[in-house]
């Protein structure tokens, strides 16, 4: 059956500047080729090429998501709170979270992800070990309330998501179900053209325990990773540990009171003293649900907030305020040390090791503290790995240096394990005859998100450039202007829509030759097929979009080419 859509009636309108508010490559190209329409801050409208491209994703996710046993539903985007409530996340979400009420008041929900309903789901349709394993997975319009939606549909609030699921009655089942989705992952992204790394990654508020992002590098990715160039270690910078290496403190002289008037900085403090920055103890208070906490880092380093939220989830952690001083005389602003700190908790990052001594606030005006020695002189509540990565720390598993990119996040699988199955009460009735609590997997890609990093990863100074397996069409027939070039260039698409490809044939009349090529290389499909200068002779040229290599063929040569 032919396959072949003709300009002259296709809705597509290109652009030849990129639009004024587009920053990224992805965002310029796909509104210039006429893919995708602006209709709102993050809001956006898939016209007739980008929704063939997005349609090919989400073909290739369904297949190979079908290839390892995952069944299709599709789940509704409007929920009830209760769910939600029950697990924690109504609240834990935030401003996020998109609710709204209905006309008799009560709450529901735009759902961002769908944990709690695909677990109730299977609570109502598998009462026996017989029942599972099950992976379900859909297809579907996720929502989150960006607070800065941008890139185009990189970061937007409305977006397409497949999300799946998978449930089982032992860790071990788990764990070949969290293999599985990996597998598939790895062949998804393949298939796709989507060079990827795959990474070490927190659970964040989804909960669970193994997580591991797979990540695009672009230069528009907002996702920071780390990986190794002498092993196979590669991470989100929020999952980069560092090793807890305590040393022998007892060579270090005794706590030393030191006047520091005007040093409430790191920076200021160092210059005083003439000493590093790494010399020094920062103590950076936020609160915790409420609570102030101290968090001890060496002063040359940075506190990751999201790396400290992401500790504590789902506790909210903020900075404190200048009002959080009142009525705490002992916390000195600017000259904070842990020691003498009894009622506030301290948490420090794993470089402030058992017998390391630092400089630090000495909790007076005006004053520090040398020689202050950890595990004698204060106490660490609680080891967390809170600090910024920066280029060249050490990697967790062999030392080397570790090195840093940009990237965009396209996928993240997660062993969630029970948490949402005893949010919910989700039991089956063992082989024993009582019940057993289910574990759980989710595994979610971003697939309006993947057509953004393709046109990231795919694309020139001219315009998008295509993989085969997701491009709106195999091959671009371009008729040069005149009649005879038409009649040949509609000729040639039908014979090649006949043969099973996907044609797409400028046959618009009235358009300068100039200005089809320039849409032809700005569209992206991979093969250009010209009817131009010798039709009169049925010879055509063949162009490779992205090696611009071309090649004269005459229309049978052309179709043996093309359908091989």
């Amino acid at each position: 059956m032919a396959q072949v859509q003709r300009m002259s009636r296709l809705m597509v309108k290109t652009l030849r500047d990129d639009p004024a508010d587009a920053e990224t490559l992805s965002h310029k190209l796909l509104v210039r080729a006429g893919y995708v329409r602006r209709n709102a801050a993050g809001i956006w409208s898939w016209l007739p090429l980008g929704m063939k491209v997005l349609e090919n994703v989400a073909r290739v996710v369904r297949e190979e998501m079908d290839a390892i046993g995952g069944q299709e539903v599709l789940l509704p985007a409007l929920l009830p709170k209760e769910p939600y409530e029950a697990t924690g996340r109504w609240n834990e979400y935030g401003a996020e979270l998109f609710r709204l009420k209905d006309r008799k008041g009560g709450d529901y929900l735009l759902g961002p992800t769908h944990e709690e309903i695909f677990t109730l789901l299977v609570k109502d349709q598998c009462t026996s070990y017989k029942d599972l394993p099950v992976i379900l997975y859909q297809i579907q319009t996720k929502y989150r309330d960006e607070a800065r939606p941008r890139s185009g549909i990189l970061r937007g609030r409305e977006f397409q998501m497949k999300d799946s699921y998978s449930f089982d009655t032992t860790d071990e089942g788990l764990a070949e179900s969290y293999r599985l989705h990996r597998e598939a992952y790895i062949k998804i992204f393949t298939r796709l053209g989507l060079e990827h790394k795959i990474v070490s990654a927190v659970s964040g508020a989804m909960g669970g325990s193994a997580s591991e992002e797979f990540l695009a590098p672009a230069a528009a990715g907002e996702d920071t990773f780390v990986y190794c160039p002498s092993c196979d270690y590669a991470a989100n910078t929020e999952a980069v540990t560092h090793p807890l290496t305590p040393v022998d403190g007892s060579a270090h002289g005794p706590l030393e009171e030191m006047d520091t008037p005007d040093t409430p900085t790191i920076e200021t403090l160092a210059a005083h003293l003439d000493v590093p920055a790494a010399a020094t103890l920062k103590n950076l208070l936020v609160k915790v649900d409420g609570e102030i906490v101290a968090v001890g880092v060496p002063g040359n380093r940075d506190v990751d907030l999201g790396k400290l939220e992401d500790h504590l989830a789902p506790a909210t952690v903020e900075l404190v305020t200048a009002e959080d001083f009142t009525g705490r005389p002992e916390l000195v602003r600017g000259y904070i040390g842990p020691q003498g700190l009894d009622k506030v908790r301290y948490i420090a990052d794993p470089r402030v090791a058992p017998g390391t001594a630092w400089i630090t606030g000495a909790n007076k005006p005006g004053k520090h503290a040398r020689n202050v020695v950890v595990g004698r002189d204060f106490e660490v509540d609680q080891y967390l790995d809170v600090v910024e990565v920066e280029d060249g720390d050490p990697c967790p598993n062999c030392g080397t240096g570790l090195k840093m990119d940009r990237a965009i996040e396209i996928g993240h699988i997660f062993q969630l394990g029970r948490k949402y199955a005893d949010a919910l009460q989700l039991d089956v009735l063992g082989q024993n005859g009582k019940p057993v609590r289910v574990t759980m997997g989710s595994y979610g890609i971003g697939v309006s998100r993947a057509v953004a990093a393709l046109a990231e990863q795919h694309a020139d100074e001219q315009g998008l450039c295509w993989p085969r397996e997701i491009a709106p069409a195999d091959v671009h027939v371009v008729a040069a202007g005149k009649a005879l070039q038409t009649e040949l260039a509609l000729d040639v698409a039908g014979k090649l829509g006949e043969a099973g490809l996907r044609v797409l044939v400028d046959d618009r009349a009235g358009v300068s030759p100039g200005v089809k090529f320039t849409d032809a290389e700005l569209i992206g499909v991979p093969k250009i097929l010209v009817a131009g200068r010798r039709s009169g002779e049925g010879v055509l040229e063949l162009k490779d979009r992205r090696t611009g290599e071309r090649e004269e063929l005459t229309v049978d040569e052309a179709i043996a080419r093309l359908s091989a």
